[in-house]
């Protein structure tokens, strides 16, 4: 008896462990509609987080021919694109975002690995200012607290980098409701407004700010998804449970596409939780389907 229970728990760890490997090198394609009556006609938006520098394939040929096939008109990234580490190398990503340039406009707002290598240039060394050069020479300009209008679409997108002090580990700090105003402004109502924010734990305040629309990554789906409940295990954060996880939420008329996002970090693995490729289609609710 003994040794049947040890065969089938060798059984067990195999298909788990199997199945980790396999969710940790590949990713779905997930897609969304938006219907407003203030956006003008139609717009595909491909939204891209938390890819911490995974490659699909040599020079990320997968990804760049997932994101072909998708035909959007625009690229949005999320932020978290590299790691945030000592030594890390760049030029995967920078020859990514350089694929995506040559086809689309790409606006990118930092997620808080993007910050930290700003914020901490004794540990971190020359990085962000590597970074930011490889970017401005693609014509990619960060999004830090600011906007775009986005021209015959009625559309505005804004990205947002929020204080590290919202990163804290095992609780959601306070954000108090002037924070986000004094950071963006105001969002005019008139037009459709997105917001690219990394972290998804102030959903409420980016709601009660003026945001239709939030794109956000950063929990990685939870590291580990339970099967039956679809509920992700673990946030970045170290919450278990974490309320926002993956997937669509909603607060008045707010609505939020959180990704589970590309890649992985400090926790190396996925597990029934492959990464995420969002594509969005915009159009006027008064379109036909």
């Amino acid at each position: 008896m003994l040794d049947v229970l040890l065969l089938l728990l060798t059984m067990l760890f195999i298909v788990i462990l199997w199945i980790m490997i396999y969710d940790s090198n590949r990713f779905v394609v997930v897609r969304h509609e938006i219907r407003d009556r203030r956006i003008c006609g139609r717009c595909r938006m491909v939204f891209l987080s938390d890819l911490h520098g995974k490659r699909y394939g040599k020079d990320n040929v997968r990804l760049l021919k997932a994101i072909e096939d998708a035909r959007p008109d625009i690229v949005l990234i999320g932020g978290d694109m590299i790691n945030g580490k000592p030594g890390e190398k760049l030029e995967g990503t920078v020859n990514l975002l350089r694929a995506l340039k040559e086809k689309y406009p790409v606006y990118y707002a930092n997620g808080n690995h993007e910050h930290r290598i700003k914020l901490y240039p004794a540990t971190y060394g020359d990085a962000a200012e590597r970074y930011s050069k490889a970017l401005a020479a693609l014509g990619i300009e960060p999004m830090v607290n600011s906007h775009v209008q986005l021209p015959g679409v009625n559309m505005t997108i804004y990205g947002s980098e929020i204080d590290k002090y919202y990163y804290k580990r095992f609780t959601v700090p306070e954000m108090t409701p002037d924070y986000l105003p004094g950071l963006l402004g105001r969002p005019r109502t008139e037009t459709y407004t997105v917001l690219l924010a990394h972290n998804p734990d102030f959903f409420p305040r980016y709601a009660e700010w003026g945001a239709d629309l939030v794109l956000a990554g950063h929990v990685h789906g939870g590291i580990v998804r339970i099967p039956l409940l679809d509920r992700g295990l673990l946030s970045p954060n170290v919450r278990f449970f974490p309320r926002y996880d993956g997937g669509i939420f909603r607060e008045g008329g707010s609505t939020m596409i959180l990704s589970r996002g590309l890649g992985i970090h400090t926790i190396p693995f996925r597990l029934f939780n492959p990464g995420e490729l969002i594509v969005i289609d915009f159009t006027d609710d008064r379109t036909e389907q």
